[in-house]
């Protein structure tokens, strides 16, 4: 008992410490984030840049006092609360974090203004993450060890999204505004993150000293089994920051809603939000921090082109040609499918490194060095990705050369994640990672193409990023036929999923034509919501199976045209007898259109009730009767309504529109319609990001299995993922928000490949920075 109340005790020692050195060194970071934000004015920008830039270091003067002692105060009441976030309003709202306010009255929305400081305050958490991530879990893993606990709680102040999200309310509270914010964004995450990782060292350093866990193996705290800080049963793994992946949100049910969003934040926040465009930045503006250190000349060339040594270019040329016949023979090997296969890597990888010792000799500047060592490091790590295929790790291989050309050319191709060399090879990864040896006929097409673009870029040496720019988009233009088309697996799913597309746009296109039509036509409204509600999607169901043009589909706009004037108020006998008439014909057709559009007898025998109720009114109507001009017009315009119909670009596919897309559900295509839990903007946008040929791990209907993302619709509005079986799960844009949200659909890979070589090159320079001019 003494040693559980010990190590209790030190572990509170500790996170006290945390805090303590936390609030000792907030008035130097505040001081930094005022210094960076007046150096950004010295800087020449836009007038409109400029001026915003004035105004921050404006209202910082004035406010920065403000925000210190908000962030103080809030540090304190969480120590002062046992070491943890307490939840106040003035610190950790918990009603902001889940996105709604749980009550016993029910749920209500929150403001823009709560949302906007969610997103920014998840964003410095990325950031300080990112820096200190390797601090933080080793502090992680020796304070659960010393509490004897299997997570940190997820509010624990330890955590770097709390002392995140107390910064930016501190900030609002302050008086300082989002717009402020954004304009220092790049200091705020620079300044905190380094900060952070300074801090979390300090705690480690103290709990050294008291020899808790000298050594960390890191290996028993990765999660890969049902698990999760939470207790939740719901498959769970552990994410490169320590936070643990929930996929359930069942499992949580009994919970308030507040802590069903918190909890799926938090676990995403480790996943995809730490993996996106800003993640990949960071890696990239390390990088360049690290070689400027070594290097200062180096980040003075990042925004001018710079010309390559004629001895350089000789070797480049001789190293590529080199490359290509040592290669020649392994790939003959590998296509014939030949055992042990995998032993040509090291003797690549070591012939790589003889080539890059004779490219150095050829450089003539400590910055050409510098820049031939990082991409021998990047292909270092891209060649020992076990992930890709050997026969593809062949052609990443022989890109070496044609990138190093890039790198030295372009230097912008070290300091943004846009360049085309790098998405070319980022795009390539993602589309073979998720090959196995029941995919192989498939990967061979991927494979093809993947040889015939690097044959194309090295065909091509002195045009620079073009040539990378132009096989990329050719690349694009594959993955969209290759899917289509080419791919056994997904070519059904996809023609089933545009065929939603189609239907579901067009259905949406003409209620609101519909809608235009009779506005101001004096029609009974039970008319009105069948047309709309009921007719329209026939309509749509009509065109995608006969055409546009198709006499059935001409069809169905007549019987629409004939109920409109049924339904119109009849003030004649004869109109009345007229009516009688055509009514059998019109049912059946009726009747017809919602069989083709799958209604069920039951909702068939509903709507063709009400409408007899809305036609025996029309009968007994006192409003006036359609003019015969008018209807003459509207009849005109029905015949012509495919040419009225607003642009499908236009047109939002989401759930005000389209309530239920299950009506598309067969034994080949299954429509996804619940699940998940309430996305965050950053969710949605994250959703709009994700690329064809991208593969994930797919929690739905009780199985968990790897599927491929293989078409996207309009605006992204829908999205079809198809597994190695040929199943196609169709996706709307906000459900795939709330799968992503909720850990239910995970990214096979962490993050892009050339950002996870950049991360392992800087390992190795962290280690020896040397080498960079060696």
């Amino acid at each position: 008992m003494a040693t559980a109340a010990n190590s209790l005790a030190l572990a509170a020692q500790a996170r006290r410490s945390y805090v303590e050195g936390v609030l000792n060194g907030l008035p130097s970071v505040v001081q930094a984030v005022d210094h960076g934000a007046r150096i950004l004015l010295s800087q020449v920008a836009d007038p409109a840049t400029m001026m915003r830039r004035r105004d921050v270091v404006e209202d910082l003067a004035k406010f920065h006092n403000a925000w210190l002692h908000g962030a103080i105060n809030a540090l304190r009441a969480a120590l002062q609360g046992g070491g943890f976030a307490t939840g106040k309003s003035s610190e950790l709202p918990s009603a902001q974090r889940s996105g709604v306010f749980a009550s016993s009255a029910g749920l209500s929305l929150v403001d823009n203004d709560t949302i906007e400081s969610e997103i920014l305050s998840s964003r410095l958490a990325l950031a300080m993450m990112d820096r200190a991530s390797w601090e933080f879990t080793d502090m992680r893993s020796r304070i659960t060890m010393l509490e004897g606990r299997d997570e940190l709680d997820p509010n624990d102040v330890l955590r770097p999204h709390v002392v995140a999200r107390i910064v930016t309310n501190a900030w609002r509270q302050a008086g300082l505004s989002h717009d402020a914010w954004r304009t220092l964004q790049t200091v705020l995450h620079d300044e905190f993150a380094h900060f952070s990782e300074e801090a979390y060292h300090e705690t480690n350093r103290w709990l050294i000293q008291q020899r808790v866990l000298p050594e960390i193996d890191l290996r028993p705290f990765i999660r890969r089994s049902r698990n999760s800080a939470w207790g939740s049963s719901a498959p769970g793994a552990a994410s490169p920051s320590g936070f643990a992946n929930t996929g359930n949100p069942a499992a949580t049910a009994d919970r308030p809603r507040a802590e069903v969003h918190e909890e799926t934040r938090l676990m995403t926040r480790a996943g995809g939000l730490v993996r996106g465009a800003d993640h990949a930045e960071a890696v990239l503006g390390r990088l360049n921090k690290l070689i400027g250190r070594q290097l200062p000349e180096f980040a003075n060339t990042q925004q001018a082109a710079r010309p390559t040594s004629q001895a350089l270019r000789a070797a480049i040329s001789d190293a590529q040609q080199g490359l290509a016949r040592r290669m020649a023979s392994d790939e003959q090997v590998v296509a014939a499918g030949a055992p042990g296969v995998h032993v040509s890597t090291p003797m690549l990888l070591e012939e790589m490194q003889q080539r890059k010792q004779q490219l150095k000799q050829a450089a003539s500047t400590p910055v050409e060095r510098a820049t031939i060592e990082i991409v021998a490091l990047l292909f270092q790590s891209i060649l020992m990705e076990e992930r890709i295929p050997a026969t593809v790790r062949v052609w990443f291989a022989r890109l070496q050369m044609p990138v190093l050309r890039v790198a030295i050319s372009e230097p912008d191709f070290f300091a943004t994640t846009d360049h085309p060399a790098r998405r070319l090879i980022d795009r390539m990864g993602a589309c073979v990672m998720g090959f196995d040896a029941t995919m192989r006929a498939a990967g061979d097409l991927v494979e093809k193409e993947i040889k015939r673009v690097v044959q194309v870029v090295e065909a091509y040496p002195d045009t620079g990023r073009r040539v990378f720019q132009t096989v990329l988009t050719e690349f694009e233009k594959f993955l969209e036929h290759y899917f289509k088309n080419e791919n056994e697996a997904s070519r059904k799913g996809v023609s089933l999923a545009q065929q939603v597309e189609q239907r579901e746009t067009l259905a949406i296109q003409y209620t609101i034509e519909l809608r235009k039509m009779l506005n101001e036509v004096p029609v009974q409204e039970g008319v009105r919501e069948f047309l709309f509600q009921v007719w329209a999607d026939v309509l749509a169901t009509t065109a995608v199976k006969f055409d546009l043009q198709s006499e059935e589909t001409k069809a169905m706009k007549r019987a629409a045209a004939d109920l409109i004037w049924s339904a119109s108020a009849k003030v004649s006998r004869e109109e009345r007898a007229e009516v009688i008439r055509r009514l059998p014909p019109l049912l059946k057709t009726l009747r017809d259109g919602m069989h083709n559009a799958g209604l069920p007898q039951v909702k068939q025998d509903e709507h063709i009730q009400k409408l007899n109720n809305s036609l025996a009114a029309a009968f007994t109507a006192k409003a006036a009767a359609i003019p015969h001009d008018r209807l003459e017009d509207l009849m005109a315009r029905l015949e012509t309504l495919e040419e009225l119909l607003p642009d499908a670009e236009d047109v939002e596919i989401d759930e005000s529109l389209v309530l239920d897309l299950s009506g598309h559900e067969s034994s080949e295509l299954e429509v996804v319609g619940e699940g998940g839990s309430m996305p965050t903007p950053a969710m949605l946008s994250w959703a709009r990001e994700l690329q064809v040929g991208s593969w994930f791990m797919l929690d739905y209907r009780n199985r968990n299995e790897q599927v491929q993302l293989a078409w996207q619709g309009l605006r992204k509005q829908l999205s079809l993922f198809v597994s190695p079986q040929g199943r196609g799960i169709l996706f709307q844009q906000h459900r795939l928000a709330a799968f992503l949200q909720a850990g239910l659909l995970v990214p096979a890979q962490d993050e892009a490949l050339t950002v996870r070589a950049t991360r392992s090159a800087l390992a190795k320079l962290d280690v020896d920075p040397g080498r960079l001019l060696n």
